[in-house]
């Protein structure tokens, strides 16, 4: 067999502040952006990794969703707790260094683990947690 992740899914509040963060902050690639029905999908990937997305959704637009279950949603984003993604880099503390200087929201300073890896966390617009680890 031959598969490969090609696609991640992480909630956005907030169109415009994800895509300035994700663009900006973080310097990936906008590779779709697509409004329907007054809602926003935009996907974003690192530069030189075509196969590698992450698409940023209306966390309510599955078809289906009772009022409590979006509140519910809307509720565990807002504390950081709904989705997440790790994300690795080959200097962390000079790429930690950029994002907070950038204004990502700082969830934990660069840190060994007692579990073997080196890794910081930061916090998206929509407070999705953000793990960027050491590559050995």
């Amino acid at each position: 067999m031959d598969i490969t992740i090609h696609s991640s899914f992480l909630p956005q509040t907030d169109p415009d502040a994800s895509l300035a963060f994700y663009r900006d902050v973080l310097g990936f690639e906008v590779r779709l952006d697509v409004g329907y029905g007054g809602m926003r999908w935009i996907t974003v990937g690192p530069p030189g990794q075509r196969d590698t997305n992450i698409v940023l959704h209306p966390p309510t637009a599955s078809p289906g969703l009772t009022d409590d279950e979006q509140r519910t949603i809307l509720e565990l984003m807002a504390k950081g707790s709904f989705f997440g993604v790790n994300l690795a880099t080959r200097d962390l503390d000079a790429t930690f260094a950029a994002l907070e200087g950038g204004g990502a929201e700082v969830v934990q300073e660069p840190t060994d683990q007692p579990y073997g890896v080196r890794d910081c966390a930061f916090r998206d617009p929509a407070g999705n947690m953000i793990r960027l680890q050491q590559l050995s």
